[in-house]
């Protein structure tokens, strides 16, 4: 497919776009190389490809859940700025 200066300055328009008489022309060609590998793509064979959310497979890399000692109230609560028993007090914030 190949696209036209009327076509690009109708783009322009649409994105607000103010372009110089050099900008449209290398538009004009970036946006035909981008129509012609459109083209390419529409061409490939792809009946028996399976749909994905990703062309690489996800993973998440988590380790295993190992119980070990907590952290002791004393040191958790050591630089709180107030505090009611063994807990946190923090200002009211829902009335």
């Amino acid at each position: 497919m190949k696209i036209t200066l009327e076509q690009v300055e109708y783009v322009a328009t649409l994105g607000r776009l103010y372009l110089t008489e050099e900008e449209k022309s290398k538009y004009l060609n970036q946006l035909d190389d981008i129509l012609k590998y459109m083209d390419t793509l529409a061409a490939v064979d792809a009946e028996n490809v399976e749909p994905m959310a990703s062309p690489v497979e996800l993973f998440n890399p988590l380790r295993d859940d190992i119980v070990k000692p907590s952290l002791p109230i004393d040191e958790a609560l050591a630089n709180a700025p107030a505090l009611e028993g063994p807990s946190f007090k923090v200002p009211k914030i829902i009335e």
